[in-house]
């Protein structure tokens, strides 16, 4: 059916023809199904991944955790758009879902054997499955109209509210369970994490079909043009952000989004954990702990991801820019709520939401604008360079975290968060050129 589509001489044409639109809906589908799951893996890691390796070797090492992860998906990104480039979506999301299997195989026999090689080893190949996820946002727009990108983007963000949202507060029964079948304390939902990102690998390769990105491709006319031509790749893509005002926005909005979050987000377990030292200060111990981690980081998650259909929306109607600095504003006063409530439960989980939603704006816009803002050819290699930068960034901000609150406190790092987005927003401000906006 779609191979026997002749080229047509405007792109947005050919993505609005009937054909297309069923194979778009078909994507859409499987990634909004692999989303959940993937993202039901994803979450409840990251629930417990700081207090595991707190537990393992102490607080300074805890944002050690989220800093792997983030690597991990920063650096996994390169083979996977690498094999994306040449081979499609699916082989690259399989792999990466893959990767992150082997991950959380590796966090459980690390916690096993007390080896915090073993565990900082494992959550960064964990990191595929994180890479998985993001990754599937730039598929869900390969064949999607101009007018509607931002909202389709949107929708896969969106998908993974349902399993992120469970993913916090399925962490004590998983725990508790783990342990009951002979899991060494907080590793037992690295295992059910790794069952997941199994099952969204297999789902991947089995259903998504045709590829979106080879099926973009041919109807655009860009095979033939590829093959004469050299290979483009991370320098190439490099240079076609330097040389773009949006892409360059588009990046730097991604990665000090993810860079704010991932600082206040990996410490709020450690600072509520905090309230119960020693353990026996809190009634319910580890199991009080959790249920308080998983109240606040279910709120965080819905807001990174619940309204991301409506940040989709904003996007397309009000345009990319400005919707990126609301996601900023929202940014600076959830660091400001979170750093001034101290063990508040109802004020931290308000801050952690307005984090997340300030992520949404940061991500959604950014992305879009930057899958727009380059030419096609080339946008595999664009958006893995833009989550290794984004992953960087997170992952700088993450070892850091756990420094800042044990020389200070929780309240100074949300400061500093809040101080990070400066240059952000003059570079947001900072007025366009009218051949660049052309």
């Amino acid at each position: 059916m779609i191979d026997g589509m002749a080229t047509l001489a405007r792109p947005e044409e050919a993505v609005a023809q009937p054909a297309t639109r069923r194979v778009q809906r078909r994507t859409l589908s499987v990634l909004l199904v692999t989303q959940v799951i993937g993202g039901v893996g994803v979450a409840i890691g990251i629930t417990v991944g700081a207090l595991l390796a707190e537990a393992m070797g102490g607080t300074q090492v805890a944002g050690l955790a989220q800093s792997f992860l983030v690597v991990g998906a920063a650096l996994l990104a390169l083979p996977v758009t690498r094999l994306m480039r040449s081979r499609g979506r699916r082989p690259g999301l399989t792999l990466a879902y893959l990767l992150g299997v082997a991950g959380a195989v590796l966090v459980v026999l690390g916690a096993a054997v007390d080896s915090l090689t073993l565990l900082f080893s494992g959550l960064f190949l964990f990191g595929g499955g994180n890479a998985a996820n993001y990754q599937a946002r730039y598929a869900a727009v390969d064949l999607s109209e101009p007018r509607r990108r931002g909202r389709q983007l949107s929708l896969i963000v969106w998908a993974t509210t349902i399993g992120a949202v469970a993913g916090p507060n399925l962490a004590p029964l998983v725990v508790s369970t783990g342990n009951d079948l002979g899991a060494t304390g907080y590793s037992g939902p690295f295992a059910f994490s790794a069952v997941a990102f199994l099952l969204a690998g297999l789902l991947i390769l089995m259903f998504l079909r045709p590829d979106p990105l080879l099926t973009a491709r041919r109807l655009l006319g860009e095979a033939a043009a590829q093959r004469s031509q050299p290979r483009t790749g991370f320098r190439a893509a490099a240079r076609e952000v330097i040389a773009s005002p949006g892409a360059r926005l588009g990046v730097s909005a991604v990665a000090m989004g993810h860079l704010v979050m991932v600082a206040v987000m990996a410490m709020t377990p450690v600072h509520i954990g905090s309230a119960c030292q020693p353990v026996e200060a809190c009634v319910g111990g580890h199991g009080d702990t959790l249920r308080i981690v998983g109240i606040v980081l279910s709120a965080h998650i819905a807001g990174m991801y619940a309204l991301s259909p409506v940040t989709g929306y904003l996007t397309d109607r009000f345009g990319r820019r400005p919707v990126i600095l609301l996601g900023i504003a929202l940014l600076v006063t959830a660091c400001a709520v979170a750093g001034t409530a101290g063990h508040d439960t109802a004020r931290l989980t308000i801050g952690l939401t307005l984090l997340g939603m300030g992520w949404s704006g940061t991500m959604v816009a950014g992305s879009t604008l930057l899958t727009e803002s380059v030419a096609a050819a080339n946008r595999p290699s664009v958006q893995g360079l833009s989550d290794l930068v984004m992953g960087v960034a997170a992952a700088t901000a993450g070892a850091l975290s756990g420094v800042v609150v044990a020389w200070s406190s929780y309240a100074t790092l949300a400061a500093l968060a809040a101080v990070a987005t400066i240059p952000l927003i003059a570079l947001a401000l900072r007025p366009v050129p009218a051949a660049a906006k052309a």
